[in-house]
């Protein structure tokens, strides 16, 4: 060694190799990282259960002796397995005991629709359920390992013979990747491995144990990239009230109670107050404010709040340590196909012990029958006694499937004498009889495995199915545009000659209500038009002509138009609609030349075409300085046409002058039933064409019957709507109903007298068995009927126009016959459908047409003082 600090040192061998940091944390960072995955996330897919699940309930198992014990004691007892604290352990057996099919319990154990939490371990006990006992243990089918300090046995996975994993759900957070199974019905998952063992396609769904309304056509059979939609239930009490009758899953009532006031205080949904009634059965109380829609808010409340939720599967399971991604089907195929191994193990081994029972009963019967025990009292020593039973067994031995062992010799010396004594020859033979039945069973169940776990699912599902019916009602829902039913919760003005509009300009002029998600579509004296976002003050350009909330893909919505071009002077007039835009980008609604500038312009929300007035220029080389100009004339465009010519000479001013009807005509209005909507994208079944006061008939199944308006964000049960189509009031109703009470069928006919909308009127009796049969509006309905005369049972055809006269919608009515009715059903009309007609219009191209003293309109004057929009 040097003095010298930056002399290098020699080398120590005795130094341990160093070892990269980066290497260290890469093999930490990846037996952590398969830890995770493989003994706390993710399930494995033999039985379903994470290692906690699967520890806790092989704790249970041994402590089982039929009574509850407390959850306490089971978590000390679990603690001996799994070597992560009481803590977790307490949470998974509440968890498990929460969904009612492995544990049962005793004690507060919580609620998972109201989100509370259960009693301390202390105070709550837990057994093992009889369905856990049939189909989750097994000791000779189980395969066996240390626990993590060598002192126990634990199973490596329980032997379960039915689809737990699916049955159950689970979700975990592993370190690169989640599992997330949603639980599926048990019965469906039952008769869904049945299917399978027939050879059958399956394909399950999620069912809830909290119920609600779900959307499973982007389920995707639960594989990762699948998407839920999950509703409450909310019914109307009436015009003021609504109820939430179940909740989303994955929500519970306190939060879903937070999601709505949030919601209102934010102005997206109006009600003014909120009580929670949930006990034995969920019921949220809401009230609305005064003025609310009540089906637009309920819209509201799947929009802004928890009431609808999305959920997205991710299905993914340990198999062969490793972590794979299936679909829900492909799981229950794997369970179902397991299952029936299982069972051939347990027939397997069930056989090999009724074969060693016949055995045994054989050689006792032939050791006392043929006095062989007698042989060994002269034996002096042990082997002598062995080599004297075997050599008396020789006779009988090709008669045995197996060679007889010391083992075997060895039990028959440990029969007692009492037994010998009493041994009775024909109780060895039924013995041995019922033990060969048995074994021939066994051996059929062998041969006709697949039978055979077909039978098992099926005592399964008869001994524990009832009760266990789907909660999850499935429907296909409607998608709803928030903008469409936001509660208007601002108010829109404008400053037209800066060129600002929004919400916080109170001290300029007020346009109208609106919501803080609206657009808003502006239109410039330049030509340009603009939708952009509402926010607090934006600038959209001077100059403003009109503003209005925008509504996209409104084909109602027609603009009319005059426009000067400033390249030919020539005043261009056009009908256009302005249906989907880019945001913030401007459109120019004229031939874009330097110059050009709109001379007027109106917004029509029915397509309406009125008449103006327009005043050319006391220099004009016209004859005719002042003539009037239909809108009706033209056709609707698109917003880039360029328009037709109104006139080559300038123009003074243009006034309104007649107001118009609407060009579009009335609007077809469809009736989806699959979800219960109305839509004009003709989905579903056509109901009629509808303008401004035309409303819509319902009859429901409970026998009420109600007036609506035709507005889209109407909602309908579709499972309880017997009768939708356009009300015409001059028709007659011809109803057959059921009377409760007398138990008997009547006909009725009576005119639709009420007036009041959205209000339900009931045209049966009050016997809550009562319920309407037939609804028609045709001028001579038939109906067949199957009559019980006597012994007999014969067909009728009915004329109902000729059973009873029309009579007020109150009379009970007549019965429809005097003998019993067994079925009745309407007869179709065999006369084509009329549709009403509708406006049309031939579509042509552009014309140059120039009006003014080439053109005249006879069209009545209408005083000055009525004329608006001028420009």
């Amino acid at each position: 060694m040097t003095d010298n600090p930056l002399d290098k040192p020699e080398k120590d061998e005795s130094l341990h190799e160093s070892i990269p940091v980066t290497g260290m944390y890469k093999d930490w960072f990846l037996d952590y990282a398969s830890y995770v995955i493989l003994e706390r996330a993710v399930p494995a897919i033999e039985d379903g259960l994470k290692p906690v699940q699967r520890r806790i309930l092989h704790a249970m198992k041994e402590m089982d002796d039929g009574r509850f014990n407390k959850v306490a004691n089971i978590i000390g007892q679990s603690m001996q397995y799994h070597p992560h604290g009481d803590a977790s352990i307490g949470e998974a057996i509440v968890n498990m005991g929460q969904k009612d099919l492995l544990i049962e319990t005793q004690g507060n154990w919580g609620d998972i629709r109201t989100g509370d939490g259960s009693a301390a371990p202390r105070y709550i006990e837990a057994r093992l359920s009889k369905f856990a006992l049939e189909v989750v243990f097994n000791p000779q089918t189980t395969e066996w390992q240390l626990s993590y300090d060598g002192r126990k046995r634990e199973p490596v996975t329980l032997p379960v013979k039915f689809p737990l994993l699916l049955a159950q759900g689970v979700e975990g957070i592993a370190v690169g990747l989640s599992t997330k199974i949603l639980p599926h019905n048990f019965i469906e998952l039952i008769l869904g491995s049945i299917q399978i063992l027939k050879g059958e396609k399956t394909n399950i769904l999620p069912d809830f144990p909290t119920g609600g309304l779900a959307d499973f056509s982007e389920y995707n059979e639960g594989f990762r990239g699948g998407r839920i939609k999950v509703r409450a239930r909310i019914e109307e009490e009436d015009n003021k009230t609504l109820l939430i009758k179940d909740i989303p899953f994955g929500t519970t009532t306190n939060t879903l109670i937070e999601s709505i006031i949030k919601a209102n205080d934010k102005g997206k949904i109006k009600i003014k107050k909120v009580v929670d009634n949930t006990a034995k059965d969920v019921e949220i109380q809401i009230q609305l404010a005064p003025g609310q829609s009540p089906d637009m808010t309920i819209d509201a409340l799947y929009a802004f709040t928890d009431c609808e939720v999305s959920i997205s599967p991710n299905a993914c399971v340990i198999i062969d340590e490793k972590p794979v991604f299936l679909t829900v089907n492909d799981i229950l195929e794997r369970n179902t196909f397991q299952t029936k191994e299982l069972l051939r193990r347990e027939l397997e081994i069930r056989k090999a012990e009724l074969m060693e029972k016949l055995l045994f009963s054989s050689l006792e019967k032939i050791f006392i029958e043929n006095r062989i025990y007698r042989d060994i009292e002269e034996c002096e020593t042990w082997e002598a006694v062995i080599q004297t039973i075997d050599k008396g067994l020789d006779p009988f031995k090709p008669e045995f499937y197996r060679e007889i062992t010391t083992e075997d010799i060895v039990r028959l010396t440990e029969i007692k004498i009492k037994r010998i004594s009493k041994f009775d020859a024909f109780k060895a033979d039924e013995l041995m009889r019922r033990l060969q039945e048995e074994l021939k069973e066994v051996n059929y169940n062998l041969k006709h495995l697949t039978e055979y776990a077909i039978k098992y699912y099926q005592n399964l599902l008869d001994k524990y199915g009832k009760g266990r019916e789907r909660k999850t009602e499935i429907r296909t829902f409607d998608t709803i545009q928030a903008t469409v039913v936001a509660a208007n919760n601002a108010k829109l003005y404008v400053n037209r000659a800066d060129g600002f509009v929004g919400y916080g300009l109170k001290k300029d002029e007020f346009v109208c209500d609106c919501s803080d998600l609206d657009d808003v579509i502006v239109f410039r004296r330049d030509g340009n038009c603009v939708v952009t976002k509402i926010q607090e003050k934006g600038f959209v350009g001077k100059d403003i002509i009109h503003v209005a909330v925008f509504r996209k893909g409104d084909e109602r919505m027609v603009y009319n138009l005059v426009y000067l071009d400033g390249g030919s002077g020539k005043a261009m007039v056009k009908r256009f609609q302005v249906l989907g835009v880019t945001r913030d980008r401007e459109y120019d609604l004229t031939k874009g030349t330097k110059g050009s500038k709109v001379l007027y312009l109106s917004a029509n929300p029915n397509g309406e075409a009125e008449v103006i007035s327009v005043h050319l220029t006391q220099g004009a080389k016209a004859r005719v300085k002042v003539f009037d100009f239909d809108f009706s004339t033209i056709e609707i465009k698109g917003r880039s046409a360029g328009g037709n010519i109104l006139t080559k000479y300038p123009i003074r001013k243009i006034q309104w002058k007649m107001a118009g009807t609407s060009t579009l005509g009335g609007l077809d209005i469809y009736y989806d039933a699959s979800i219960g909507r109305l839509n004009t994208d003709a989905r579903g079944r056509k109901i009629g064409n509808f303008l401004g006061e035309d409303r819509i008939l319902v009859f429901y199944k409970n026998g009420e019957y109600e007036l609506t308006t035709f507005e889209l964000t109407n909602r309908y049960e579709a499972k309880d709507v017997l009768f939708i189509e356009k009300f015409k009031p001059e028709a007659v109703i011809s109803a057959i109903y059921w009377d409760g009470a007398s138990k008997n069928y009547f006909v009725k006919r009576f005119l639709i007298e009420t007036t009041t909308i959205n209000k339900k009127f009931s045209i049966v009796t009050d016997h809550k068995q009562s319920y309407l049969k037939i609804v028609s509006t045709e001028s001579q309905p038939q109906v067949k009927a199957k009559l019980q005369k006597g012994k007999d049972i014969e067909e009728q055809e009915f004329d109902l126009d000729m059973l009873i006269d029309v009579k007020g919608w109150k009379a009970i009515g007549n019965k429809l016959s005097t003998h019993t009715v067994l079925e009745v059903q309407l007869i179709e009309s065999t006369k084509p459908e009329t549709s009403e007609p509708t406006e049309t219009t031939e579509e042509t191209d552009d014309e140059d047409l120039e009006i003014g003293d080439t053109i005249e309109f006879k069209i009545k004057k209408k005083d000055e003082d009525e004329q608006l929009g001028l420009f």
